[in-house]
């Protein structure tokens, strides 16, 4: 077992564990942690705790300190830099001429690298584009680009259900959809329905997927005969998104029911 932090670098992105070493941290604390690209800043969301060596990614990376009010505003600097960024970034991207559109750019902690984030249908030629933009910006240039699910999650917004999109709120990674899980749950398949912000199926699809069919298992199968409120008749569908049953009559009529109101006949 190893004691690791959980840190967060963007409100709406990935848990990443820290070893916090001697450093005594506490949730909502900012800290400067080691990482691939250099000392960032990042929020605590967990406290200390005991993780399975095999869960994680070795060696881990350590706590610098907790940041400091000074750290704090060069942070926030390095933010407004990012947006002055993107503009120069936007209009040499017209300039160059290259099929991309420009998502997000974020500093390093010591301001001496960008990452600009971008999507596009298919590969880009954009040396020159990082040339020209090392030399406007002053700094080391990392285009990334990424899916449009990642643009849903940096962006944020709302989805078709009208709540704040799950990938922008608690979704720490994208996990396979697929359309059979649409199915499972007899929803129309019509695209424009089952589809989110992004263009892809709905991330719901998945977990939503995974609650029905604990609850498919306890309903009267389809074609079981069941007693209802109504009288005797036969299963011929089921809603466990609901937790309702669909019972036909011998006179045709078909009546939605609560499934606590509905008993399967016994032979």
């Amino acid at each position: 077992m190893a004691i690791v932090i959980g840190v967060k670098f963007r409100d709406r992105g990935k848990v990443y564990y820290f070893d916090p070493g001697d450093v005594e941290v506490n949730v909502r604390d900012k800290v400067l942690v080691e990482t691939v690209r250099g000392i960032e800043m990042g929020t605590v969301v967990f406290g200390p705790r005991e993780v399975p060596e095999d869960k994680l990614v070795l060696p881990l990376k350590k706590v610098v300190r907790v940041a400091t009010e000074e750290d704090i505003e060069i942070d926030k600097k390095n933010r407004e830099k990012a947006k002055e960024a993107m503009e120069v970034a936007k209009a040499k991207v017209l300039e160059h001429n290259v099929d991309m559109r420009l998502v997000d750019a974020e500093y390093t902690f010591d301001g001496s690298k960008v990452t600009l984030y971008f999507t596009a249908d298919g590969r880009v030629d954009f040396r020159e584009l990082v040339k020209d933009l090392a030399s406007s910006l002053r700094a080391r240039v990392e285009l990334r680009q990424i899916g449009v699910r990642d643009e849903a999650k940096l962006i944020g917004g709302l989805g078709p259900c009208g709540r704040p999109l799950c990938c922008a709120t608690f979704l720490n990674e994208f996990l396979p959809v697929s359309i059979k899980m649409a199915k499972d749950q007899n929803l129309s398949l019509n695209p424009s329905k089952i589809s989110g912000t992004c263009g892809r199926l709905l991330c719901c699809l998945r977990f939503e997927c995974e609650k029905c069919d604990d609850t498919k298992t306890a309903l009267p199968s389809i074609g079981v005969l069941v007693i209802t409120p109504e009288g005797e008749g036969r299963v011929i569908g089921q809603n466990p998104a609901k937790g309702t049953l669909t019972v036909q009559f011998e006179d045709g009529k078909a009546i939605e029911f609560p499934a606590e109101e509905v008993e399967e006949k016994k032979c």
